[in-house]
């Protein structure tokens, strides 16, 4: 046998066999890599729109919390403010309540005095009707003479 014929031979059948190969099984995998890269494709754009999902919802997580922490500010400010109007009218009636206090103690010390203003005119006109029966040796009426003893006694 010569070489190049047997050569030759080879090249046409190899020749065959990959016309064969392209013909029938080169379109399969052809289509099985087509399947495959969109699939990686497909996995790539969806970790990219991930990815920017991500990104979008870190952003609204942060200016909800920025959000979130200007309400509370505002929350406790408000609230210090309340909580010092409230002092301040604790304090107004607190003041008032005291004046209220001080006014009914001086009309009680008043009354209190007035009292003993009047007891003590009452004792005296008792002690000068005494002192003044002494001087004159004799019995005064107080009845009798009660206005006179109350002359005297608004006089002291």
């Amino acid at each position: 046998m010569n070489i190049n014929a047997t050569l030759i031979g080879q090249v046409i059948w190899f020749s065959l066999f990959i016309f064969f190969v392209m013909k029938t099984v080169w379109p399969y995998f052809q289509r099985i890599i087509a399947e495959r890269q969109k699939t990686i494709a497909d996995g790539l754009a969806a970790a990219e729109k991930g990815q920017r999902d991500l990104s979008e919802a870190k952003s609204r997580a942060d200016d909800l919390i920025r959000e979130a922490r200007v309400k509370a500010n505002q929350i406790v400010d408000q609230a210090q403010l309340r909580a010092n109007e409230l002092i301040e009218q604790a304090k107004v009636t607190a003041v008032a309540e005291g004046e209220r206090l001080v006014h009914a103690a001086r009309q009680q010390t008043q009354l209190e005095s007035t009292k003993a203003r009047e007891s003590l005119r009452k004792e005296v006109a008792s002690l000068a009707l005494t002192g003044a029966s002494r001087l004159l040796e004799r019995e005064i009426d107080s009845r009798a003479h009660a206005d006179i003893l109350d002359k005297l006694a608004m006089q002291i």
